[in-house]
């Protein structure tokens, strides 16, 4: 049985205050929680149990995922971290490789491919690298992970960008404090330094932060023109605005450029929208004015 893991317990401290009232990972994009889009993309590759750790704001996730029938959700009452999280689920992950995703990026990559090419390359530990010049600080060297925060570096040096995608043998977690805070990317430094290798697999499939407002509205804005959008959607005439079933628009609306108005929102008569991300539930006021804004739901 393969086994993966979403990574979804962290606060979105860069999305505040949309973060406030709803876990990063179940930020819409498209309409849907990002982590049902993660999970579906599992799903496809053939993961058949999937742990999904919560601790922030964990009753809106367990809400959403308790009638899953392969989802295990991980409860965590203390902050963990990533590492602590990892060595916490060891004992759901079974004797095989484990897939492990951060459930707060959005991307195309298949999770099978990653998956099937870590367990052909025999090693212990493979970490999934893009080239993403904005946050590309991880050093490479011939398909190996040397540092993730170097100081220094030769000239030449290859940079890379972690993707929060990864492939591990669960035993390397043992060394782990069981219930202790541990930072993944710290223990993986000293595993490197310690002697051990972590093979850096490069992937060029999309793939997206999203870790602030602007990085959110930048993917709803690349996505939404090719968007072919589920029933219950309608795209407007004569704009690139996409609107769900029940959205109740008031009169003298305006719509430019492009957005999405989620199910159940409200907008007020006398209202110009312009590059927004209105949320499921959500209010807009009459003679409301907003460009490139979340309107969130609280």
């Amino acid at each position: 049985m393969k086994t993966a893991m979403i990574l979804a317990a962290g606060q979105g401290t860069r999305l505040r205050p949309y973060s406030i009232y709803r876990p990063k990972p179940l930020f819409p994009v498209l309409g849907r929680p990002l982590i049902l889009h993660t999970i579906e993309l599992l799903r496809r590759a053939g993961f058949q149990r999937i742990i999904v750790n919560a601790r922030y704001l964990a009753r809106q996730i367990t809400d959403l995922l308790d009638s899953e029938p392969d989802i295990i959700i991980q409860q965590e009452v203390i902050e963990l971290g990533t590492g602590g999280a990892l060595r916490l689920a060891m004992d759901s992950f079974g004797p095989g490789p484990v897939l492990i995703t951060n459930g707060d990026n959005y991307h195309h990559i298949d999770y099978g491919t990653v998956y099937d090419s870590h367990v052909a390359s025999g090693r212990d530990l493979t970490m999934l690298m893009h080239d993403y010049p904005r946050f590309n600080s991880v050093l490479v060297d011939n398909g190996e992970l040397k540092l993730f925060r170097p100081e220094h570096h030769s000239p030449g040096a290859v940079f890379l960008t972690y993707t929060g995608i990864q492939v591990l043998k669960p035993a390397i977690l043992a060394e782990i404090k069981p219930a202790s805070f541990v930072d993944i990317i710290d223990y993986y430094q000293q595993y490197i330094e310690s002697g051990g290798f972590v093979r850096a697999a490069l992937t060029n499939d999309f793939w997206s932060d999203m870790g602030t407002a602007a990085d959110y509205l930048a993917l709803h804005a690349r996505l939404l023109p090719a968007w072919n959008p589920p029933g219950g959607w309608r795209r407007l005439n004569k704009t690139g605005f996409y609107v769900a079933a029940g959205v109740k628009l008031g009169k003298r609306v305006s719509l430019r450029d492009w957005g999405i108005i989620g199910p159940g929102a409200v907008v007020g008569d006398d209202v110009c929208l312009q590059r927004v991300v209105v949320w499921d539930g959500a209010l807009i006021p009459a003679g409301a004015v907003l460009t490139e804004q979340i309107v969130g739901a609280s």
